[in-house]
């Protein structure tokens, strides 16, 4: 029976078979993968310095009040000619995926004292272990293993993210750092720290930042934190700066 006389008895579209929707699923999941792939590229190719499409401050910014980076975790000369500010949560998957940027941003200009980098601890409530991540990252500080600690936490992030337990996990992050078991766990049993990140907390609140990972280049807000768009924004405001 035909199409279009089917429908006139039935009044109902003939079903298709399965053997006839395989390969329109097939091509879908090839261009959905295709897709995905493409813009993973594009995400992470740096554009040029003196593109449109960089962020910029907006006309009436106010420089970033710097005497708040004493509530942060910085690394970097404090007369760097560019500062870069992170607000995250370690919980945060975002963050997680930004971290490896930070990280880049570490080894190629914080090391050679062209830009200075501010973490702020800005622990979302809906993550539970959200803040003692923060804690364990500065315990491991007071052992001056800080960013080691930093970067184990949001490369393991869904090791501890659902635990129950995360400081155990910390506390084997802390032996395998190197540092003093005792010291540390003491610090993480008094929560020594947690005044600390609530501060930083605070600062986020003041600057009514909400979202993480929210990124500053000095004073400017990255659209799409990701080490194309970092890397690009950190060079054109080194080049402005005469560097």
């Amino acid at each position: 029976m035909g199409e279009a006389k089917r429908r006139k008895q039935t009044g109902a579209p003939s079903p298709k078979t399965r053997q006839g929707r395989k390969p329109l699923i097939i091509v879908g999941a090839l261009v959905v993968g295709v897709a995905l792939v493409a813009g993973l590229y594009f995400a992470t190719q740096p554009p040029g310095t003196g593109s449109d499409s960089l962020p910029v401050a907006a006309p009436d910014a106010e420089p970033f009040p710097a005497v708040l980076d004493q509530y942060g975790v910085s690394v970097g000369p404090e007369d760097a000619p560019v500062v870069v500010r992170e607000f995250a949560d370690y919980q945060c998957p975002a963050c997680a995926s930004f971290a490896e940027a930070s990280k880049r941003l570490k080894d190629d200009y914080v090391s050679s004292g062209q830009v200075r980098f501010v973490y702020f601890d800005l622990p979302l409530r809906m993550h539970a272990n959200a803040m003692p991540a923060a804690q364990a990252a500065r315990c491991a500080g007071d052992q001056n293993q800080y960013w080691a600690m930093h970067e184990k936490l949001y490369a393991s992030q869904s090791d501890w993210s659902g635990s129950n337990n995360p400081t155990a996990t910390f506390t084997r992050y802390a032996n395998d750092l190197g540092l003093e078991e005792r010291r540390f766990r003491r610090c993480m049993d008094t929560e020594l720290h947690k005044e600390a990140v609530e501060q930083s907390l605070q600062v986020a609140v003041q600057l009514r930042v909400t979202s993480t990972p929210t990124v500053l280049v000095d004073n400017i807000p990255l659209t799409r934190p990701g080490w194309g768009q970092l890397s690009a924004v950190v060079e054109r405001e080194l080049k402005k700066e005469g560097n």
